[in-house]
């Protein structure tokens, strides 16, 4: 009776892992999709979305940074990439989002320079370890 009792515990233990193992990788699953489509967004995009969500005008923003809107608004539509200089001033007034700024642009930027590269992931791979590698921390 002990024996049958033992091996009832155990498969209901078995099937609780599983359980468990299920939402762990549903989660991860979920978590991971998340950071793709964050990961995917321009630097354009990005900016459309922290100007819409503090309700400003393109005109509102230009001002403040000393940026033409029209040139602005080239930049949130993906049609230009902004200057070091203007990421400067975007970063400078979006503060609480400087790392992401900084990270979309730098991310287009490599994108776009190497987009029709044959060898691009492999060159990608290359000067990541060169950085590692570089480092001065």
């Amino acid at each position: 009776k002990l024996l049958r009792k033992n091996k009832i515990i155990f498969i209901y233990l078995t099937i609780f892992v599983k359980t468990i193992n299920c939402n762990y990788a549903f989660y991860n699953t979920i978590f991971s999709i998340k950071n793709e489509i964050q990961m995917s967004k321009t630097i354009g995009a990005i900016l459309r979305e922290l100007r819409e969500a503090k309700g400003l005008l393109l005109r509102e923003v230009g001002a403040n940074i000393s940026l033409d809107p029209t040139l602005l608004s080239k930049i949130e539509q993906d049609k230009r990439m902004p200057t070091r200089a203007q990421v400067k001033s975007l970063t400078d007034f979006y503060q609480d989002q400087k790392e992401e700024i900084l990270i979309a642009w730098l991310s287009d930027k490599l994108y776009y320079e190497v987009l029709d590269e044959e060898h691009a992931l492999l060159a990608m791979k290359v000067a990541e370890e060169k950085i590692k590698y570089n480092r001065k921390d």
